[in-house]
């Protein structure tokens, strides 16, 4: 599976594709941030911000898009700005059926590093010896998108099972009840 981690960010937005193969093997593809300047407007921003992911979907053609859930932030205004980047690469991947999964950082941290609470160093030492890379992705925001596609690799198999145990459980519910009512049906017919 291909898959394209987004780190969302206005001025720095962090791209990586990582392929998963069998067991848990994960192969660098590509990796780089997006920058948009911090005095342009807004739309010109986001705009911008469209042309780079539309390439990279185009050049790596990912199977599925990872973007980084926004969580609260103290500062409203990045807030608002990671919310609407996230937003635009969604819309984008939607655009062209491609399913898009959102995970929040401590679940990112916890998927590579085996802690939620890991820094952002521990999180590029990490990425950089699962991945094998000869160096650190840099800045942290590109680190952070290869941690993207690395964490959904790993936990949408589990997500896929979960998703089947319970529509499995949801029919064995269903037909219970539908012998419940069957039953009840003939013992008041006599």
């Amino acid at each position: 599976m291909r898959v394209l981690g987004v780190d969302p960010g206005l001025t720095r937005c962090g791209l990586g594709v990582v392929d998963g193969g069998p067991g848990r093997t994960v192969r660098c593809v590509d990796v780089g941030v997006a920058r948009t300047p911090a005095d342009d407007d807004l739309a010109r921003r986001l705009l911008q911000l469209s042309e780079v992911v539309e390439d990279w979907l185009d050049r790596h053609r990912p199977e599925v898009v990872a973007i980084e859930r926004v969580f609260s932030q103290h500062n409203v205004r990045t807030a608002m700005g990671t919310a609407q980047a996230g937003g635009v690469v969604a819309l984008l991947a939607a655009k062209r059926g491609l399913p898009v999964e959102f995970h929040t950082p401590s679940e990112v941290k916890a998927a590579v590093t085996g802690s939620g609470t890991a820094d952002k160093a521990q999180v590029t030492a990490m990425v950089t010896r699962l991945l094998g890379l000869a160096e650190a992705p840099k800045p942290a925001d590109a680190a952070d998108a290869l941690a993207l596609g690395i964490c959904h690799l790993w936990r949408a198999p589990l997500k896929a099972r979960l998703a089947q145990a319970e529509a499995r459980a949801a029919e064995l519910q269903r037909r219970h009840k539908a012998r419940l009512a069957e039953a009840a049906n003939r013992g008041a017919a006599r």
